[in-house]
């Protein structure tokens, strides 16, 4: 048997209890071979059903017994018979023994593979586990399982259960629902199993790897701890982004009965000089460019593999820090999984002693990485502990790659505490978003969380194996609609959807929906993007506005007093009921600001002229009106002679209030270093 292929049986339960979930068992099965006619089209598969009304397997013909045990295809190469055998499974009508269902399949690989050939063998049970197995003629049910489990390890066997939960009414299925989940369990003492539990369609979808990878491992060496502190690992890679299968380019010129056509297109470039058209240019006289200005610099392909940083491989450490210090945020590609290399009981030991100690410190140690020897990059990566749960599983870790600056995109938003009182939720309606927001709370206490990542499936993903196969039968076919399960997890879920119209009614009367004008533009952008004949019509946004509650603030500020300036201002930003107000409340905070100062009397009016530039600062760049501030403040600029305003530039200096800078907005034409400027060409005028 072929190192990659794998041979495998799908031993399902199709008793009465069974029937409401064998549509989505259908599915997942169809998809796990339409996965293996893509990816594996050598592997094998069998099928065994149990809870059946009839029998028909070789056991009960050899040795009497397993009854209610139906093999409905022998093992194979997968094919469109395969498909069609899963896409309608018949109904059992008796309650099934799974342990009989599972030595029923491990004799059909026994006999397909021999007792030598130790391939990728593999069993995937399917059941609700309810109902009690039968007492066997000798032992107890716990011997029985593990003379199978023996006998599966002895054959290179593995076990995957995938255990449907239901409600159970009586206490009697209750108690037989634990026997057998504890039966299973025993079956990972003598061979390879793993147990997973599902609750729906959407997480049955998830719970089979309908492909296979086999894991491989992307360094195998010594963690550095010091020069004298080495400990010997295997780095896997424990998360990689499912990709689309790539797609080719085929030609359809060879004959259709023709099996060993391959269909593949070739294709070849030939690169002409440009001031000689029907010269080719040779491999050899070809050279990269790299643009850099308006220039195009050449560079070889021997002085690229010159400048290229080529470490040594090694995994290092560079020390430790708080986790609380990793931000989750900055977790970028793949997860890595560091383990102590299998064997090495002194790697177990020191990995292990490792592990706990910086979980009891509370402690994240910082790595860097380089995996081959030559590798061209080097990867700074966090390192976080993993105790296992399992007495036969040893510690481990895993690594998160860190970005370095020039990975890192910052983004700046103003802060919604710098917002009026007009414009921030009142209690009522902070409460009122909460609660909408516990009630979508995908894993509630008490429950089992919902879309689990390991047993949620890409729906897109999906939907393209379907429409792949169905193109295949049928090229002219048009594409499926998406799945029900498939929608569950884009969308909201439609069960728990009905349980939310209190909160969401709740919400919709706390939460205002008003008509907001359109956000003004700046003069130039607006002369710009303004179509002939357009009318700026209000868009709908979400305004939180209590008017039982407003008080005073529902009476609306129309120009700036000389009691609470600051105040005054910030309401006639906030207003939205007209376009004017903006504007408006900008010219006239300059005005205010223009009198503070020409009125001041040994500077005593600075600190509330620069309490209010702050606030005209911060409200041009939340409003994208840069230009206005930055022509003020040149404008107080040139007067300062005439108002005396030098002291007050000194203020603004320290306080490190300049022009507005093309960072901070789009609209700016200021960059950093001119807006520091400012201040030496303020003493520079007040020297002269």
């Amino acid at each position: 048997m072929a190192r990659n292929k794998e041979a495998l049986v799908l031993v399902v339960d199709v008793g009465p209890t069974m029937h409401d979930i064998l549509p989505d068992i259908e599915k997942l099965c169809t998809m796990l071979v339409q996965k293996k006619l893509m990816y594996s089209k050598n592997d094998e598969v069998g099928i065994v059903l149990f809870g059946t009304e009839e029998t028909k397997n070789d056991l009960q013909k050899e040795v009497g017994g397993y009854l209610h045990v139906v093999v409905l295809q022998d093992i194979k190469v997968v094919d469109d018979v395969t498909v069609d055998n899963l896409r309608e499974l018949p109904r059992g009508t008796r309650n099934g023994d799974f342990l009989d269902a599972i030595v029923v399949g491990m004799d059909m690989l026994i006999k397909k593979f021999g007792p030598t050939n130790k391939g990728k063998h593999r069993l995937c049970l399917i059941t609700d586990a309810q109902h009690p197995v039968k007492e066997p003629d000798e032992g107890c049910k716990a011997d029985q399982v593990n003379t199978i489990g023996q006998l599966m390890k002895s054959h290179g066997v593995r076990l995957d259960c995938i255990v449907v939960k239901v409600k159970l009414a009586r206490s009697v299925q209750q108690k037989a629902a634990d026997e057998n989940i504890d039966l299973l369990n025993q079956f990972s003492k003598n061979t390879i199993s793993k147990i997973i539990h599902v609750d729906g369609p959407t997480s049955l979808l998830g719970a089979l790897r309908t492909r296979n990878i086999s894991p491989v491992t992307v360094y195998r060496g010594d963690l550095e701890l010091s020069s004298s502190m080495k400990i010997k690992v295997w780095v896997y890679k424990k998360t990689a982004e499912e990709k689309f299968p790539t797609l080719k380019k085929y030609s359809d010129k060879a004959p259709r009965n023709d099996k060993f056509a391959t269909h593949e297109l070739k294709i070849d470039y030939e690169y002409k000089n440009t001031e000689d058209f029907g010269k080719v240019v040779p491999p050899e006289q070809r050279i990269k460019g790299y643009r850099y200005g308006p220039q195009v610099v050449p560079i070889s392909s021997a002085e690229w593999e010159a400048v290229k940083f080529r470490p040594e491989k090694s995994v290092k450490l560079l020390g430790f820090t708080d986790s609380s210090n990793i931000m989750r945020h900055h977790y970028m590609k793949d997860v890595y999984v560091f383990i102590p290399e299998p064997g090495d009981t002194k790697a177990i030991l020191a990995v292990s002693a490792l592990v706990r100690a910086m979980k009891e410190m509370n402690k994240a140690a910082i790595l860097r990485c380089v995996w081959r020897q030559g590798q061209g990059n080097v990867i700074i990566g966090v390192l976080t502990p993993n105790i296992s749960s399992a007495d036969n599983i040893p510690d481990s870790f895993f690594l998160n790659v860190l970005p370095f600056a020039e990975d890192v995109r910052e983004f700046q938003f103003p802060s919604f505490n710098n917002l009026p009182a007009s414009r921030q939720p009142n209690e009522l309606q902070q409460e009122a978003s909460d609660n909408l927001v516990k009630m979508l709370d995908l894993a509630p206490g008490g429950q089992e969380e919902l879309l689990k990542p390991e047993l949620t499936p890409n729906p897109v993903l999906q939907r393209f194996y379907q429409s792949l196969f169905l193109r295949s039968k049928h090229p002219d076919a048009q594409l499926p609609q998406l799945d029900a399960s498939l929608l569950r997890i884009t969308g909201p879920d439609s069960d728990i959807l009905p349980e939310l119209n209190s909160e969401v009614d709740n919400f919709r009367k706390q939460i205002e929906l008003r008509d907001n004008p359109k956000k003004r533009r700046s003069t130039k952008r607006a002369l710009l993007e303004k179509p002939s004949g357009s009318n700026e019509e209000a868009a709908a946004v979400v305004q939180a506005i209590d008017y039982h509650n407003a008080g005073p603030s529902a009476v609306k500020v129309e120009k700036i007093g000389s009691s609470n300036p600051l105040k005054d201002f910030e309401e006639m930003m906030a207003r939205r009921d007209g376009s004017k107000w903006v504007e408006k409340a900008i010219k006239e905070m300059q005005d205010h600001i223009y009198g503070l100062l020409e009125n001041s009397y040994k500077g005593d009016n600075y600190l509330n002229a620069t309490e209010c530039l702050i606030a005209l600062r911060n409200s041009c760049i939340r409003e994208q009106e840069p230009k206005k501030f930055n022509d003020f403040l040149h404008y107080l600029c040139e007067n300062q002679k005439t108002l005396d305003l030098r002291d007050f530039f000194e203020l603004l200096s320290s306080k490190n209030i300049t022009l507005i800078t093309k960072t901070e907005a789009a609209d700016s034409d200021v960059k950093m270093e001119d807006a520091k400027l400012l201040p030496l060409k303020n003493e520079i005028i007040s020297q002269e």
